[in-house]
């Protein structure tokens, strides 16, 4: 598989995913009918879909099937823009543009904007809960909404977005760098993994409490190597997504972004970039990118789009 070959096949997964979001985020006729045009607003506003896609491309690696994981898949993506609605805020990043668009505070207002984030919340896991229940295994599910739950949590994205705010005008370590990057980016990119993974039985979990309070089961697999392989590409591409981020805020485009450059010198954050300037920056972001590629490789054809996303991931200018 080339990069072309591969774009067109991420079109036709994206536009799945688009179609499935469409049905699962449908518009309302009914007196709350207005919240209903704010979450459709943002949540079908475009975008790469990348979490999703990648949950469904995992699915196809370890052979599990699509149709299982889409509603998961799906839900992961209002999570993701859930968080993109409540980052905009003028309480946080207050930025004005995303995707080439009104923020959703901006096109509504303050008030609608929470309101359709907390509403983009709440039907992920609504998704996430009847999709369970029409399991083979219902319990695969509920794992899949406890690790979830974790990885979008306080010690996963909302974590992350934490310390990333607690860290503004202050120089921060490495550690601490890594840490909110792992969060705040990288535990959304984690998710799909556990999602296709544990939709086919197999036996992982991001959650400590799992021990404590979640009945264990039978799993079709054991925590395998491949498992343990894809965790680690994700892991990279994680990181690597927000590196490429850092990279794009200073050199990018606004037009291409769809978002203002520069804003993460306005808000005096700590980026991989000021910790250790552009061109070490790039040199990190192709290392990483040939780990991934090299794990991708390891599973002969049926890795061909992972590889393939890794690089896409490289040189992408959005």
């Amino acid at each position: 598989m080339n990069q072309s070959e591969f774009k067109t096949s991420l079109m036709r997964m994206a536009s799945d995913v688009e179609n499935a979001l469409e049905k699962f985020c449908a518009e309302r006729d009914n007196p709350q009918k207005n919240i209903y045009k704010a979450m459709r607003y943002s949540l079908l506003c475009g975008g790469k879909r990348i979490r999703p896609v990648l949950a469904l491309a995992v699915a196809d690696v370890l052979g599990v099937r699509r149709d299982t994981v889409m509603p998961f898949a799906c839900a992961l993506e209002m999570i993701h823009t859930y968080s993109l609605i409540h980052d905009d805020l003028p309480s946080m990043d207050d930025d004005e543009l995303r995707r080439g668009r009104l923020t959703c505070h901006k096109q509504f207002d303050e008030a609608t904007a929470i309101l359709a984030g907390d509403s983009l919340l709440n039907k992920a896991f609504e998704l996430m809960s009847c999709a369970a229940l029409h399991m083979d295994n219902p319990v695969y599910g509920l794992r899949i909404i406890a690790d979830v739950s974790y990885l979008s949590g306080t010690e996963g994205m909302i974590g992350g977005q934490v310390t990333d705010l607690e860290s503004e005008g202050k120089a921060v370590s490495e550690e601490i760098l890594k840490h909110t990057y792992s969060c705040k980016t990288g535990a959304l990119l984690k998710a799909p993994v556990y999602i296709a993974a544990e939709a086919g039985g197999f036996r992982i979990s991001a959650n400590t409490l799992d021990g404590e309070f979640y009945e264990k089961y039978p799993a079709a697999e054991s925590f395998d190597e491949n498992v343990q392989k894809l965790l680690r590409y994700s892991e990279i591409i994680g990181t690597a997504f927000q590196i490429k981020d850092d990279i794009l805020d200073v050199e990018g485009d606004t037009e291409l972004l769809g978002k203002p450059v520069g804003s993460d010198a306005q808000e005096d954050k700590s980026t991989y970039v000021t910790l250790y300037g552009i061109d070490r920056c790039k040199e990190i972001l192709h290392e990483m990118t040939e780990e991934a590629k090299c794990i991708a490789d390891s599973f002969g054809e049926k890795g061909d789009f992972l590889r393939e996303m890794a690089v896409y991931l490289l040189e992408r200018n959005n």
